[in-house]
């Protein structure tokens, strides 16, 4: 069952003076809809801690909803039920300061795919480990744990590799920059951030979100 993001945007008005009595309310701004249509997992798993196969320390994991979110959010939210799940928010200010080229805490549970072609290997794609990848393993002497997943060890360290005629698998260790790309489907997204946290502080603009399968 695949899971999906939603979410808002929300902004705190800089003029707002708050050591002056006045209150810092927090609007909503756009909804996460309109600027990111994607289900990118590794994004998930590297920014919230959801569908983390790939093993990042998450920038925002299971924070819950903000005390003082908009009301247009909590309205969202309510009307998943118990469909919505793993809520969360981060600040711009968060997101300004990530290491993008920090890499993951361990290495991807997923195999990597490659093809053998005359110019070099051809990325095919990724895929949980199965049955056909502990038998690939078996053939050239290399046991799979008891469990039947990846090889602990050596045999899953970033870069360790088989083949079988002209598909080549390998164990891969992710960057955040791999997962969340700078001119990939969340530049909107940061994008739109960003303008509101020079207009308002950095402090200012977060993104809240929830999930559903």
């Amino acid at each position: 069952m695949g899971a999906d993001i939603h979410g808002m945007v929300e902004c705190r008005l800089w003029h707002v003076h708050e050591e002056d009595g006045e209150t810092g309310e927090w609007h909503a701004a756009i909804g996460l809809d309109v600027l990111y249509a994607g289900q990118d997992y590794d994004a998930f798993g590297c920014l919230f801690g959801v569908r983390n196969d790939a093993g990042f320390r998450p920038l925002a994991a299971g924070r819950g909803l903000p005390a003082d979110t908009s009301g247009a959010v909590r309205a969202e939210l309510s009307g998943w039920g118990a469909d919505a799940h793993s809520a969360s928010w981060i600040s711009w200010a968060e997101v300004a300061r990530v290491d993008w080229d920090e890499p993951a805490e361990s290495t991807d549970r997923r195999v990597h795919r490659y093809r053998r072609t005359a110019d070099g290997l051809s990325y095919e794609g990724k895929s949980v480990w199965d049955p056909a990848h502990a038998a690939a393993l078996a053939a050239r002497g290399t046991p799979p744990t008891a469990a039947g997943g990846p090889p602990d060890g050596a045999w899953w360290q970033d870069g360790a590799e088989w083949a079988v005629g002209d598909t080549v698998f390998r164990a891969v260790r992710l960057r955040r920059r791999d997962a969340v790309p700078p001119d990939g489907e969340w530049q909107p997204v940061w994008t739109t951030m960003r303008t509101l946290a020079a207009l308002h502080g950095e402090d200012n603009v977060r993104l809240v979100v929830w999930f559903d399968n």
